[in-house]
């Protein structure tokens, strides 16, 4: 059985919501209750043998369509400050601040209220359109060796803009005038805004388990039942 191709609705409103169309699912944090959420055990292992970088770093910030690079944390919290849905707060300046001197290089996104998040990409791009073309979204790793398989790099390359996703997975279903339930292998194929491969599978399954019984099986994004290709920047 097969869905028909279609692009994933990108907001239930008439405005465009930076976490549900144009926002990693990355790191998320309720700004009522910031914790501190781990990476997967492949991207912590591989941040960890990386070691804190020898260059400087650039913090580039987003809500909505306010967006800004800057080169310091005070002036990433200063912008952010002044924007008052964000209500910035000690707890959230703390963070913040933990984050940008950290180890680590994974986007980190803030949930703001419901479906609505502000997202902080650590970047090497000395300007806002070297980071929109991508010439250096990633800390400078190509000068070092990447302990990660070449599909998993892959996943995760950023590169924000239009992606199309294929997913086979397997989707409970009544069986008609018996009121039992059987497993039926389908197919899904979707376009949606996204910044890497991974971000576009996490957007098509968590449209898929909102509209098919929560007992479906979604298989993992790195093996042969996952496809995805990039189809072109975003304006």
């Amino acid at each position: 059985m097969s869905f028909p191709k279609k692009a994933l609705p990108l907001h239930p409103q008439s405005r465009e919501m930076p976490g549900n169309a144009e926002i990693a699912q990355l790191v998320e944090h309720n700004l009522a209750k910031v914790g501190v959420a781990g990476p997967s055990p492949v991207f912590r292992s591989f941040f960890n043998f990386l070691g804190k970088p020898n260059y400087s770093m650039n913090y580039y910030l987003r809500y909505f369509d306010k967006e800004i690079l800057v080169d310091n944390v005070d002036d990433a919290i200063a912008f952010l400050a002044d924007i008052p849905e964000i209500d910035m707060n000690p707890l959230l300046e703390e963070d913040i601040r933990a984050y940008c001197d950290s180890e680590v290089f994974y986007p980190k996104r803030y949930k703001v209220r419901p479906r609505i998040y502000f997202i902080i990409i650590k970047t090497d791009a000395p300007t806002m359109l070297d980071f929109k073309e991508k010439r250096a979204v990633h800390p400078s790793l190509d000068r070092i060796e990447k302990p990660m398989a070449p599909a998993l790099v892959r996943l995760n390359e950023e590169m924000f803009g239009w992606y199309e996703g294929s997913l086979d997975f397997k989707r409970v279903l009544l069986v008609p005038g018996t009121g039992k339930f059987q497993y039926r292998d389908t197919h899904f194929v979707a376009q949606c805004k996204a910044v890497s491969g991974m971000d576009c599978y996490n957007r098509i399954v968590e449209y898929l388990r909102g509209r098919v019984d929560e007992r479906s099986q979604f298989p993992s994004a790195k093996g042969k039942n996952f496809k995805f290709h990039f189809l072109g920047l975003c304006k």
